[in-house]
């Protein structure tokens, strides 16, 4: 449905602007899908969240996330139900997991350091991670998105250990080592995902 809708879209565009071509059109194209696709998906994870009674943690995890995973990337999933199934086992879950798991002071200070070293080295290593779809081929803004991603990150879990608020720290928390663990090398290969840079990369290797 949202792939007619797009294409519908798109062909409407070329038809004002002629000018627009094949490669063109298929950028605009996978913007409208994104666009599309986000709008109802997100209303379907707030409608889930509220039937979880975690509608208002969902909406403080989207949020609080939002920046370092705009930054850091991560996997996309090929379907749309993949795509809302995952989103909302990723802030509705990271929601839940900050209502109902309970550790103390001590236990956040030693998971928030082993988060910290991780998540520095993953960073590292894999972002910005991007898709075969929307690849970040500039160098220049490749090293903008880390250096975005290392900042964010480390603010984050700052924020993590001074909030008093334990669930607040428990989102900041859960959420950015689900996300840090998106942007792996493991998490591409189980959801059959290519990092778009490697990719084309490749590609202008071979014909060079």
């Amino acid at each position: 449905m949202v792939d007619k809708i797009t294409e519908f879209l798109t062909n409407k565009i070329r038809k004002e602007m002629p000018e627009i071509d094949d490669e063109r059109a298929e950028v605009i194209n996978y913007g409208l899908q994104i666009l599309v696709g986000e709008v109802p998906k997100t209303f379907i994870m707030l409608a889930i969240a509220y039937l979880l009674g975690v509608f208002k943690l969902t909406l403080i995890t989207f949020l609080i996330l939002m920046p370092y995973r705009t930054f850091s990337g991560g996997f996309h999933l090929k379907t749309h139900i993949g795509c809302i199934v995952t989103t909302c086992l990723f802030y509705c879950g990271t929601a839940l997991l900050a209502k109902y798991i309970a550790f103390n002071e001590i236990s956040k200070y030693i998971i928030t350091i082993a988060l910290g070293i991780f998540g520095i080295i993953m960073i590292k290593l894999y972002a910005p991670a991007d898709t075969e779809n929307v690849p970040i081929l500039s160098k220049k803004v490749r090293k903008q998105k880390q250096v975005l991603s290392y900042i964010t990150f480390i603010v984050g879990l700052a924020a993590a250990l001074i909030i008093k608020n334990n669930i607040v720290s428990k989102i900041i928390i859960f959420g950015y080592l689900m996300q840090t663990c998106m942007i792996t090398k493991l998490a591409y290969r189980l959801t059959n995902n290519k990092y778009g840079y490697e990719v084309y990369e490749n590609t202008s290797e071979q014909m060079s």
